[in-house]
């Protein structure tokens, strides 16, 4: 598989959240806010990278039987350090995204992609799968959480923009974010389709 082919369907083709459709409770319990989104992408995407490095180094090593434990293993790992840095360096971000960050350790995106490629490819190719994967994800969980906090707080990245005014609670809430999930959604497999047929 070619480089070109990873970033396009990390990205594009088989973005996780906008065509896979996976990853779902993170993406809907972390977009309350753009600059949650972004952090939880980020998180996921470093995750991604080195489970995705450790795994594909590992991969002739490790016997059948027992890969999958040993794929939680790893990622459980790269999971702690993210979790220690931000509860060390960033604590309200830590606290405010709180317990969605043990929970990468189970994020179908992650073992998926350790099992679906990097058990199956080259250290290269799979630091490229882990890396564009996870910023197709942290550019949906972003683009996310932009739409709900602009409508819901009327604020972007934390700066309000709509004077003293309160937004719509609705988008900051569960449904508004399946609302915003899904017309996103709509919207991105529209300009797809129509792409596609150029």
């Amino acid at each position: 598989m070619k480089a070109s082919e990873i970033i396009k369907n990390g990205l594009i083709k088989e973005n996780p959240t906008w065509v896979l459709v996976l990853g779902m409770c993170p993406t809907l319990a972390t977009t309350t806010s753009a600059i949650n989104g972004l952090c939880m992408g980020l998180a996921t995407t470093f995750v991604l990278m080195m489970s995705n490095i450790v795994i594909s180094l590992l991969k002739s090593v490790v016997p059948d039987k027992v890969r999958i434990p040993c794929f939680i293993v790893v990622i459980a790992t790269f999971v702690t350090i993210v979790q220690m840095v931000m509860q060390g360096f960033i604590p309200d971000l830590y606290a405010s995204l709180g317990l969605f960050i043990p929970l990468i350790v189970v994020n179908c995106i992650v073992l998926g992609r350790a099992e679906a490629f990097a058990s199956k490819n080259n250290v290269w190719h799979s630091l490229l799968d882990g890396l564009f994967m996870g910023l197709g994800f942290t550019w949906a969980l972003t683009l996310l959480g932009i739409v709900r906090e602009a409508l819901g707080a009327g604020s972007f990245f934390g700066v309000n923009f709509i004077g003293g005014a309160d937004g719509m609670l609705l988008f900051i809430l569960a449904p508004g974010g399946f609302i915003c999930l899904g017309l996103l959604m709509a919207l991105i497999n529209h300009i797809r389709s129509k792409s596609k047929a150029k």
